[in-house]
């Protein structure tokens, strides 16, 4: 079985088929029978329904699912290849072997029968044979000769036959009905009716709850397919005015339904595929360049749920030029100054402020008045914490002093009240370092980084940092006093016994870790570094320290029993007969098998130091001290070669 079929999630089998097509496959599983593997890693089946239908499904060369199923239903994948996918995973999940599929069997010539030969030359054999993956037999093949064949049929009638038959579905369907009544008023340039009928579904659509529950695969998702497809059609006609202006209904009313909607941003996709014809619009129409773009951008500035990210890149087409972006520049630049007048200082006020500003720096350059860009954020970097953005323009233009200078100063205001932000002004001043090739102040500002937030990364980085300047030894041996007491020796303390640090001062240093004291000694840490440089004796020793302190949510143990089994035998026997009996007290059979596993690990020890029996006298007392648990009693008889057969030993 295809590795991307067996990597597939229930969201993936959402997005391929839609949640009522999940859900009815579901309670297809059973209806599953002949499962059969493709030579191209595939699944194929018969499913039973309404009839018996031949299902085949596949992952093409880009990874994405193909269907093919003889069932009548041809608007994407039916609920029989939901089916067959499910039914197979159950099989994986079970161990059991998926066969191949026979190639003199009925399912395989049904299944070929089904790919029009018209449209497939080499069909499926020739495909399988040739090492292609059947792309040619997906659904949209089918259906399309599947409506050639309906085609076919239509063109045998009469005009009064016709009718009839249309008249017909539009009785049963209320749809057709619509539709047939959509098209003449679109077409015949009556939209009066119709742009009436499309505002009553804006409103009534973006006034239904939202929500779905996945545990159970229930809720209600509003349907925005029929509105969507009357905006393009209106679009389709030249009627970009009236699409812009329904747009505008649908954002406010849509919006406020995301807000309070609870089913996984399915409204929200859909309204945003909806804007996207909105947007086109927009440009289409007669409003001039400048309004257009400023339009787009406050419905942009007005997305606090990401519906409309996909639409940015029409504000950004090329058909807007230098002198469009001058206009829009100077009308974002009023607003910033009215904004100014009435400023807040609270998050949303902040927010609103820097988006406006990114528009602004984005208009500035593209009208060619990039020499604005950089005093426009130094004036406003304060109120809007954006220095990360001031220093990244700055580095882009190539003033590398004046970058580290809004570094330092930025970090300095930010250091206690935005951390990531004075996280990331520190890292570009190691970067210019580096860029500059500043070793010393590099591996300053790493020994920064692992007195901030000891580790074995913040150590290694720190090691390879210092190694290439020839001070490591020096730097490891303040690095392992500072975990054993917490002072750190690149700070004065007054105290003169200290070796002297080898390394610069950088130019900002990060504030206290938020660790006291008393967290010290590290032990995990210096564990871990024991570990790292195979220090085994010294990884014991500070293990069994670790052991004494008697510390909730520490313990190295597992790592320790691994690296020591071959040196110190006894200290990884006495781990892991530990996690074996904390393991047996949870009183679970998942737990029974972790223990298991340390079990065996030990019985391996055992054989190699000649002490088989003591691991023998272990199984011996487990079984009497926990007799009355049968499930371990099973996995005690596994460990000890003794087979199981019909439930009995």
């Amino acid at each position: 079985m295809d590795e991307n079929l067996q990597n597939l999630t229930w969201d993936d089998l959402r997005q391929w088929a839609g949640a009522k097509v999940l859900g009815r496959g579901k309670t297809y599983i059973k209806n599953v029978r002949d499962l059969a593997r493709t030579e191209n890693g595939g699944l194929a089946a018969w499913v039973s329904g309404s009839d018996d239908y031949a299902t085949r499904v596949e992952a093409g060369r880009d990874g994405e699912l193909e269907s093919l199923c003889t069932c009548p239903y041809q608007w994407g994948p039916c609920k029989h290849a939901v089916a067959v996918i499910l039914a197979g995973l159950e099989q994986i999940k079970a161990g059991r072997v998926i066969p191949p599929i026979d190639r003199a069997g009925e399912l395989y010539r049904t299944l070929v029968d089904q790919v029009d030969a018209e449209d497939d030359d080499d069909d499926w054999e020739e495909d399988e044979d040739d090492g292609k993956t059947g792309a040619g037999t997906s659904v949209a093949a089918q259906s399309h000769a599947q409506d050639r064949h309906i085609a076919a049929i239509l063109g045998t009638k009469s005009k009064d036959e016709l009718i009839s038959l249309v008249l017909a579905l539009a009785a049963r369907h209320p749809e057709v009905e619509r539709k047939i009544i959509e098209d003449e008023q679109l077409h015949s340039g009556r939209i009066d009716k119709l742009v009436a009928a499309l505002r009553r579904e804006i409103r009534t659509v973006t006034r239904e709850e939202a929500w779905y529950n996945p545990w159970n695969d229930e809720g209600h998702r509003p349907d925005y397919s029929h509105i969507q497809e009357q905006l393009a059609a209106l679009l389709g006609q030249g009627q970009a005015d009236l699409v812009l202006d329904l747009g505008r209904e649908l954002w406010q009313e849509g919006k406020a339904q995301v807000e309070q909607a609870d089913d996984e941003g399915d409204s929200a996709e859909q309204i945003g595929a909806c804007m996207e014809i909105v947007f086109r619009a927009a440009m289409a129409s007669s409003l001039s360049r400048p309004a257009q773009v400023l339009w787009m951008i406050d419905t942009l500035l007005e997305d606090q749920y990401s519906i409309c990210d996909a639409c940015e890149q029409f504000a950004r087409s090329p058909i807007y030029g230098q002198g469009d972006w001058g206009e829009v520049a100077a009308r974002l630049e009023e607003r910033l100054t009215a904004m100014t007048k009435r400023r807040s200082g609270d998050l949303s006020g902040r927010y609103d402020l820097t988006m406006i500003i990114e528009w602004l720096s984005e208009a500035l350059k593209n009208s060619g008045q990039t020499e604005k860009v950089v005093p426009l954020l130094e004036r406003e970097v304060d109120a809007t914490l954006g220095y990360e953005r001031l220093v990244d323009t700055l580095l882009q233009a190539g003033n590398h002093e004046l970058a580290r200078q809004w570094c330092i100063e930025g970090y300095q205001k930010t250091a206690t009240t935005a951390a990531g932000i004075a996280a990331g002004l520190q890292r570009r001043l190691r970067e210019l370092a580096v860029r500059e090739k500043k070793r010393d102040l590099v591996a300053a500002y790493r020994a920064d980084d692992f007195f901030t937030y000891p580790s074995i990364a913040t150590f290694s980085e720190l090691r390879q940092t210092a190694e290439q300047i020839g001070c490591w030894p020096a730097v490891r041996a303040a690095v392992l006093a500072f975990l054993e007491s917490g002072h750190r020796p690149d700070r004065a303390s007054g105290k003169g016994d200290r070796p002297p640090w080898p390394l610069p001062a950088p130019e900002v240093v990060a504030g206290p870790s938020g660790r006291s004291p008393r967290d010290y000694p590290d032990l995990s840490t210096l564990i871990d570094i024991a570990l790292l440089e195979q220090r085994l004796d010294d990884v014991v020793s500070l293990y069994q320290a670790q052991r004494q302190t008697r510390r909730p949510g520490v313990g190295k143990g597992r790592e320790v029993a691994a690296a020591v089994a071959a040196t110190h035998p006894d200290v990884t026997l006495a781990i892991w007969q530990e996690l074996v009996i904390t393991r047996i007290k949870l009183v679970k059979p998942s737990a029974y098998e972790e223990a298991a596993v340390y079990l065996r690990k030990m019985r391996t020890v055992y054989q190699q130091t000649e002490r088989l029996g003591e691991w023998q006298e272990l199984i011996r007392r487990l079984r009497v001290e926990h007799k009355a648990k049968r499930r371990l009693m099973e996995v005690l008889d596994g460990l000890e070669g003794k087979r199981i057969i019909g439930g009995m030993p």
